[in-house]
């Protein structure tokens, strides 16, 4: 089966996550195949990875860019930047207003480096005035994390914005941009981004297994000796790509099959750009559904995000999450569940192989199931 575009579609039950995600036929078939991690037909396989993936986000090696693959997810190489990117005297200061900003805390508590957390509501875009005062009043900091689409509401934090202010301030710049890149596009220099960690199975649309560092060389090259970890070594891992092109340890061998396969889908759907638009129309199709049942999103518009929509539970007694998640999924479509704090919602993503005749067929699913449970939107 095919769309319009070309691109194959899904035949597996949809799920609509911000990742792993839903992935082609053919990502999938690109995994039946065995590499050898040593053999050089592999190694030019991740030469050739790394090269696109700098090229996707608009910069070189010439230009004073690398891109590094670690196994392992995309927490991995968030923390792999702090475990290695942080000198023994450096304070990070982490912008945060959702689970993904708080797990960056969790991995500075159990590293065991000095941090400042400067927190907004999960529906309010972290604050660039906030930072700048920070930075003015705490010199200590070295560098300042934040994260880019928050998935626990959908939320688009201003990392532009965000980056002149570090830029000024000539601290170090860490932007997760795990479940944006490839969708969003990201001006480096504009924004001034030291670090940007990524992952796999996320808007590239391959499969879980590694993560991806995409940084400014002379940044990481400052690092030596620094690394509070083996195995989540940045430097040392590029070293290892510039002297055989291989991993230090065993690579997820298939995963990079699949990306490899991945990254040649998004060239056919145009890119960035491309894959942007799709993603765009998946968001507004399913917006403008579920409002036409009576169900709306948790986020004001203008800072909603098209990667995934929290919506906010029906205010009826019948409704029930646990039940109403399971009949859902019994129809075939595998749905998220919310995260935030100060609302009861469930999320429902736009990004993987998910068209808008995807998002039609959730919208029906969820209005059926609703009224099989008793659910009246309405009151």
């Amino acid at each position: 089966m095919t769309t319009g575009s070309s691109l194959p579609t899904h035949k597996d039950k949809p799920l609509f996550t911000p990742g792993p995600l839903t992935t082609s036929l053919s990502v999938k078939v690109a995994m039946l195949h065995d590499a050898g991690s040593w053999h050089w037909e592999f190694n030019e396989k991740v030469r050739a990875i790394r090269e696109r993936l700098l090229a996707l986000a608009g910069v070189s090696r010439a230009g004073g860019f690398d891109a590094i693959l670690l196994q392992g997810s995309g927490t991995f190489g968030v923390e792999a930047v702090f475990q290695s990117g942080v000198s023994p005297q450096g304070k990070v200061a982490v912008l945060s207003n959702g689970a993904y900003g708080e797990r960056m805390v969790l991995m500075l508590q159990r590293a065991r480096i000095d941090h400042v957390v400067l927190r907004t509501p999960e529906d309010v875009p972290n604050d660039p005035a906030a930072l700048d005062a920070l930075l003015a009043r705490d010199p200590a900091v070295t560098h300042v994390a934040a994260v880019h689409c928050e998935t626990t509401t959908g939320i688009v934090n201003p990392i532009a914005d965000l980056g002149r202010v570090v830029r000024s301030h000539r601290k170090t710049y860490v932007v997760d941009a795990m479940s944006s890149f490839g969708a969003y596009p990201i001006d480096f220099e504009a924004c001034g981004i030291d670090y940007l960690v990524s992952s796999a199975n996320k808007c590239i649309e391959g499969v879980p297994g590694f993560s991806f560092v995409i940084c400014r060389r002379t940044v990481l090259d400052a690092t030596a000796g620094w690394a509070r970890s083996l195995s989540l070594d940045l430097l040392d891992q590029l070293k290892g790509f510039e002297k055989n092109g291989q991993f230090r340890y065993t690579p997820p061998t298939h995963s990079v099959l699949a990306f490899e396969q991945a990254l040649a889908e998004l060239d056919l759907e145009g890119g960035i750009a491309g894959r942007a638009a799709r993603y765009r129309t998946n968001h507004r199709v399913l917006v403008e559904g579920m409002r036409r049942i009576g169900l709306h999103g948790h986020l004001p518009e203008a800072v909603q995000g098209y990667i995934i929509t929290s919506f906010v539970y029906p205010r009826h007694p019948r409704f029930d999450w646990p039940d109403f998640y399971k009949r859902v999924a019994e129809k075939g479509f595998i749905l998220y569940p919310g995260k935030i704090s100060q609302a009861d919602t469930f999320r429902i993503g736009n990004i993987g192989r998910l068209f808008p005749s995807d998002m039609k067929a959730v919208v029906n699913a969820v209005a059926e199931t609703l009224a099989e449970m008793g659910v009246d939107t309405a009151a």
